[in-house]
């Protein structure tokens, strides 16, 4: 196994100064062109690859362009617009709901205040920060999704499990103008080299200082089961 540094903070730092080098200018690959548009892909965006979401969405931000346009049809409809994207029937009744919700109480804008935000229909934290960061520039946490929930725990920086709770775990460690980017760092990474199945070890800048590393070690610290 790799010798993660002994505090947390600097094993964090360690991480984050190692991942520069691999990805200069990370960068979030959700395709959207102002805060609603945002909105609805994130919400589109779990369990379901960006990828597969910039495919729906380049049709269906032509069709919607605000939030009447998402409550005028039915949901029935609606999901069928995005049928490809996982949990279709569910993410159409969210995004109904939270347009209702942005017209009703909020003028149609997309709010810009974390409460505000979670108080839509199916935002939770991540979704929230996502937007408040990309379509607000305010950063008022770290976006925990399945990328980073499993590399912090691989690496060490958490033993939490619900992304919720790591998230406020790695405030505490990741320095605070570092908490965006951080984010995309790890999702990179997660793409590129640290999947979840089959991590690429032997060719990881991370490697020796990763407690998670195949080469010794007979665990993965993000499902906590021996490798396969």
């Amino acid at each position: 196994m790799g010798d993660p540094l002994p505090e947390r903070e600097a094993q964090a730092e360690a991480v984050i100064d190692r991942l520069y080098e691999l990805y200069p200018d990370p960068e979030i690959s959700l395709r959207f062109s102002n805060r609603l548009e945002l909105l609805v892909a994130v919400i589109l965006s779990g369990q379901c690859t960006d990828e597969r979401v910039n495919e729906v969405t380049a049709d269906l931000f032509e069709t919607y362009e605000s939030p009447e346009d998402y409550v005028a049809v039915s949901q029935d409809e609606l999901a069928e617009d995005i049928s490809s994207i996982t949990y279709f029937n569910q993410k159409a009744g969210w995004i109904q709901d939270a347009c209702e919700q942005l017209i009703e109480d909020h003028d149609g804008a997309v709010p810009d205040t974390m409460s505000d935000l979670t108080d839509l229909s199916g935002v939770g934290r991540k979704t929230a920060n996502v937007v408040l960061q990309h379509g607000h520039e305010v950063v008022a946490g770290i976006v925990v999704d399945t990328h980073v929930q499993r590399l912090s725990r691989r690496l060490g920086l958490t033993e939490l499990e619900a992304p919720e709770r790591i998230e406020q775990d790695l405030l505490d460690v990741v320095p605070e103008d570092e908490w965006q980017e951080f984010t995309h760092l790890l999702i990179s990474h997660g793409r590129e080299t640290c999947t979840a199945r089959n991590p690429d070890c032997e060719d990881c800048a991370l490697a020796d200082i990763c407690p998670s590393e195949k080469g010794d070690s007979a665990v993965d610290l993000a499902s906590g089961e021996a490798w396969s």
